[in-house]
């Protein structure tokens, strides 16, 4: 099983995208104690930090609005997923509660202003990465309950498998067939970045938290490019 983001390097060269795979002795129902402290702890830093009125002014989150402008999306509904995390803080929402794995990538991607997301390794099909979208992509949106196809536009990049959409518009929303749930045992996770993004220090402070408040065993690859593209196969959680 192949991972590759060659097919968007000529139209996005500074992209940068860390591969996490992952072995899960449990993924968690809530947030524990100490999990729960370091969200605090980071919605608070955002809203000292940042302000609602100029979060487009944040360098990673600028990178990433001037690349889906690239991408044809102008409709400021359709926002990457940190700058939805880091608004809906700003906005008094806070991160949302979904399991201890899924919160866990949730605080470090506000923690470094990057899109990470996770899918179950047991529901992906074959080589994926992200590319351009093409006729007949199958995209079922996560929570849509009737179930009906939502594919993507020309030009859009998504993330993909061999028989299915992941995620669509890059980062921005997830697919219905392979979310981290309890029943999660292996995973992927990819840690996303532009031209001001520290991906590095992401993916080390994701390791440790997922370590710590997920049992989760996990190895990486860096995928840039100079190095586009990695065998699954050689990554030893």
């Amino acid at each position: 099983m192949n991972f590759s983001i060659e097919p968007v390097l000529d139209a996005f060269p500074a992209f940068r995208c860390g591969v996490v795979l992952c072995e899960i002795e449990a993924v968690p129902e809530g947030r524990a104690p100490m999990l729960d402290a370091a969200t605090t702890d980071a919605e608070f830093d955002a809203i000292t930090r940042y302000h609602l009125d100029t979060v487009g002014e944040i360098p990673a989150i600028r990178d990433w609005r001037k690349a889906y402008r690239a991408m044809g999306i102008k409709k400021t509904s359709y926002r990457c997923s940190v700058e939805r995390l880091l608004r809906g803080v700003l906005q008094g929402r806070g991160l949302p509660r979904i399991n201890g794995f899924v919160d866990s990538y949730n605080l470090a991607s506000l923690r470094h202003l990057v899109p990470i997301g996770a899918d179950d390794l047991d529901h992906v099909r074959g080589d994926l990465g992200f590319r351009f979208a093409k006729p007949g992509d199958s995209f079922l949106a996560l929570g849509d309950e009737s179930a009906t196809e939502d594919p993507p536009k020309d030009g859009e990049v998504v993330y993909a498998d061999s028989e299915k959409i992941l995620c669509r518009r890059w980062n921005w929303y997830q697919d219905a067939r392979s979310p981290i749930t309890l029943a999660t045992r292996r995973a992927i996770v990819t840690v996303q970045g532009l031209e001001s993004a520290d991906v590095d220090t992401a993916i080390a402070d994701l390791r440790t938290l997922i370590a710590e408040h997920a049992a989760t065993r996990s190895a990486t690859a860096m995928l840039s490019r100079d190095n586009p593209t990695v065998d699954l196969a050689t990554l030893k959680p």
